[in-house]
């Protein structure tokens, strides 16, 4: 076994980019263009990333202890649902659904969520792209910087503004980001990226601006919108930001995706 992975383990880590929040039903019950969606990336885990920072590292742990550090050889809707009962029994504020989908199943996915569908809890319909040229594109433009994790008490549905021309907004971003990965079109994909932030600025405002947050999110990400393309965070409270670059960005470092 890699070194690496003999200390943080072989199961698979994930990364969420536009269209994230869409995955939960108190904000998709809102959207009056259904379904919206979001789009997931699972990475092949050669790097140790920071807990608390939107890496799904709690539901990873989870998955690593009820499989034995190994995906079962299962249907990925099966172990999508036997994850999401494992991590979300009796808990006030569940995980979405999409942090499980996000380590199980390959590649980068799109993940459309409808109401009307399962009370939103799953995704109507998943599309899924494994295609080397284009990994290898989104591979090259995606650049993560190390912010700083949420910090221990942080809240961040503390102020809800569920309008629903923003939820269908947020939904839009996450096709809009699919689209982009698909056509290989950088602008495109900083376009989405900063379009989701403003939605989430907009709808849940504490996922940015906080008393408990010491680092200006969004002074610092203002900042990067302005010299690159596009960037967004990769969880509420900061975590990693993702920069979307056709050129290296200092302090920043690229992850591989996996595709099997």
């Amino acid at each position: 076994m890699d070194p690496v992975q003999r200390f943080i383990g072989r199961m698979p880590l994930r990364i969420a980019l536009a269209g994230g929040w869409i995955d939960q039903p108190f904000v998709s019950r809102h959207n009056p263009d259904p379904p919206g969606s979001m789009v997931v990336v699972s990475l092949v885990p050669n790097f140790r990333p920071m807990d608390r920072a939107g890496f799904a590292t709690g539901t990873r742990a989870i998955a690593r202890r009820i499989w034995k550090d190994r995906l079962p050889n299962r249907p990925r809707e099966q172990l999508v649902r036997e994850l999401y009962s494992a991590e979300n029994q009796g808990r006030p504020d569940p995980s979405g659904s999409q942090d499980m989908i996000g380590l199980i199943y390959p590649g980068i996915s799109r993940l459309d969520y409808d109401v009307r569908i399962e009370g939103g809890v799953f995704p109507a319909h998943i599309e899924t792209i494994v295609e080397p040229r284009t990994v290898r594109w989104l591979q090259k433009v995606l650049y993560l910087l190390p912010v700083e994790p949420r910090p221990e008490g942080y809240y961040p549905l503390g102020r809800k503004n569920l309008d629903p021309k923003w939820v269908a907004r947020l939904g839009q971003s996450g096709r809009d980001c699919f689209n982009a990965i698909r056509k290989r079109d950088t602008l495109a994909l900083g376009q989405s990226f900063n379009a989701c932030m403003a939605c989430w600025n907009a709808l849940l405002p504490d996922t940015l601006e906080h008393p408990s947050l010491r680092v200006d999110l969004k002074a610092l990400l203002r900042a990067y919108q302005r010299r690159y393309p596009g960037a967004m965070y990769s969880g509420c409270g900061g975590g990693y930001l993702f920069v979307v670059s056709e050129e290296p960005v200092p302090g920043g470092f690229q992850v591989s995706i996996r595709t099997s």
